[in-house]
């Protein structure tokens, strides 16, 4: 049975998908924006890639929630015998639940801290320093001698505040994952007050989460906007834009620049998650979806666009201020958010206020992809349950439930050796593997098994005109090649997990990380085979029956004036026992 919503449900406004999910500038969510914004010739594999994989499934999971009315499982009704695709998609998105919130808590922290009028980081001897701690790195300063007589290899063996900060302040890195430690108990709170806020923007759904999300989708634009005017102002900030618009050709050769591009379109545009069909549900049926897709996809990689901006004139003035080219300062991962950019602020007028603007922005912006990431699994797990067990709260009970105990898991990573732990979630839990898997599943079930020309008379029902016929031939051909293509890559090419370029992580600890990836891949093929031992008949029958779609009563509306359907030209009523009607039927 499916639970489907009622054609009638009013949209209100929902979190719109890879515009309040700001999780561009890589294929992780600890670099918002930045090194992993789409830099020199690395436009051109971002543009093919999303023109031929990122815009057609975004578009492709938008329409199959809006058609279906079902969250990340019960949409795949329209292919039961694919609907390992829905766990798989739950799995994954309550792993990206659990660990993504941690870069909002260590926001919420820098956030705090901003408000003070000199920057904890900024200078040395806090507790938390060490005698190698030093203030100033400018080349010329070692190699005049000027600097306590220290010579350059000196002080390359020197540490910069800001690191020190976010190493033994922030996180108390211990040695290794073998090392946990004591729980950070001011991270823990910042944690706490997340969670806490997540909870009260999410429980009741998406009325309540789409009018909080037209101020934490668009204050962020506001602030981008004070930052990059500032920071094109600052000395150095030219060189910072031309080395993020100079592509360097060479590049294009490497299968590692093809493979980022590919995984970070998948992760910013937030496919696989399940988070896309659950909010496109709460469309009208007869809602634009396709031109709602192309034109988030758009400001999605727009802002991506611009946001590297505002980050490389920032980089350019940091080289500047140190004496080093730029590619010394352009830090990835969490080092964007928590090393370069508050080094940076260190070095300008009135740091404090530029300190508490960014990390707002950072906290918005992340609080948006969460909106969406709870939400999805949120719906995919109501749709699971049958209408004769509602009761009432059960959405607000459901919601605690899941913010608990994702909040209990992430005490692992608020410990000394949370930073390791947080590191093979990110890696392998929610990484480009398991998302370019997901993606091509999608497209063999909905183009190959259940039919692209199928669909598209489906999309052409709600929309009133088919789409481009693009949109058929990358379902169909194009964007299962490029992600096998890309997942392939990704497997030849694999690394083991370091961190900092120095701690190799244990064999059992890189097991961890592959069980989280399996988890949810084989969800996939383990989910088809147990249907089709279990089902009767021949294999033929079997198939036939398996991928015939389970339909709700919104179908039946629409089928009713289809002139092909008889006898379906008048609706019995319901009655209140059974407002959940599923009708197996093909068109």
């Amino acid at each position: 049975m499916t639970s489907c919503r009622t054609e009638g449900l009013p949209r209100d406004s929902w979190p719109k998908p890879g515009v309040s999910s700001h999780r561009d500038g890589k294929r992780r969510p600890e670099r918002p924006s930045g090194e992993g914004a789409p830099r020199g010739v690395f436009l051109i594999p971002y543009v093919l890639i999303a023109l031929v994989g990122g815009i057609p499934i975004f578009f492709l999971e938008i329409s199959l929630g809006q058609f279906m009315k079902a969250g990340s499982i019960n949409v795949w009704n329209i292919c039961p015998l694919f609907k390992g695709l829905g766990y798989a998609s739950m799995v994954i998105v309550f792993y990206c639940n659990t660990y993504y919130i941690m870069v909002l808590a260590w926001g919420f922290y820098y956030l705090v801290k901003s408000f003070t009028t000199t920057l904890p980081w900024a200078t040395c001897g806090h507790t938390w320093n060490t005698p190698d701690c030093v203030e100033i790195f400018r080349h010329e300063d070692c190699a005049n001698g000027s600097l306590a007589n220290l010579t350059c290899d000196q002080l390359a063996e020197r540490r910069s505040p800001v690191i020190e900060f976010w190493e033994n302040k922030v996180l108390r890195l211990s040695g290794g994952l073998e090392v946990p430690g004591a729980l950070n108990w001011e991270v823990t709170l910042c944690l706490l007050a997340c969670w806490v806020l997540v909870y009260f923007c999410v429980w009741k759904g998406v009325k309540s989460t789409g009018k909080i999300v037209y101020f934490t989708a668009t204050f962020p634009y506001v602030v981008l906007v004070v930052l990059l005017v500032r920071g094109v102002l600052l000395p150095g900030a030219l060189d910072g834009i031309i080395y993020y618009l100079k592509p360097d050709w060479s590049k294009l050769r490497s299968p590692q620049v093809w493979i980022d591009a590919g995984t970070q379109i998948f992760f910013s545009y937030a496919i696989g998650l399940g988070a896309l069909t659950a909010l496109g549900s709460y469309n009208r049926f007869n809602n634009n979806c396709y031109k709602d897709a192309i034109i988030l996809a758009l400001i999605n990689s727009g802002t991506s666009f611009f946001a590297g901006f505002v980050v490389f004139s920032i980089l350019g003035f940091m080289a500047t201020e140190q004496g080093v080219h730029i590619s010394k300062v352009a830090e990835s991962g969490p080092g964007l958010a928590f090393i370069a950019y508050p080094r940076a602020v260190t070095l300008m007028p009135v740091a404090p206020l530029w300190a508490a603007l960014f990390f707002f922005m950072l906290l918005l912006l992340g609080l948006d992809s969460q909106f969406v990431g709870v939400e999805g699994f949120i719906t995919g797990l109501l749709d699971l349950l049958p209408a004769s067990y509602y009761f009432r709260f059960q959405r607000e009970i459901s919601v605690a439930l899941c913010c608990a105990l994702c909040f209990v898991i992430d005490l692992s990573m608020v410990t000394d050796g949370g930073m390791y732990v947080f590191q093979l979630f990110d890696y392998y839990s929610a990484s480009g593997t398991t998302l370019l898997w997901q993606a091509f599943w999608e497209c063999v079930a909905v183009a190959w098994v259940y039919g692209a020309d199928r669909f598209m008379d489906d999309i052409a029902c709600m929309i009133g005109y088919r789409p481009c016929p693009w949109m058929k031939w990358c379902w169909s051909f194009f964007t299962p090649l490029v992600c096998m293509g890309i997942f392939i890559f990704n497997i030849v090419y694999y690394k083991p997990l370091v961190y900092n370029k120095t701690y190799v992580y244990p064999w059992w600890g890189e097991a961890m990380g592959w069980a989280f990836a399996l988890s949810s891949m084989l969800c996939v093929p383990l989910h088809l085979l147990g249907c089709l031992l279990r089902a009767k008949g021949t294999m033929a029958e079997r198939w036939q029956h398996l991928t015939q779609p389970v339909w709700g009563l919104h179908h039946l509306e629409y089928r009713a004036q289809d002139a092909d359907v008889r006898g379906l030209t008048t609706l019995t009523p319901v009655s209140e026992s059974s407002k959940v009607v599923v009708v197996e039927s093909v068109m």
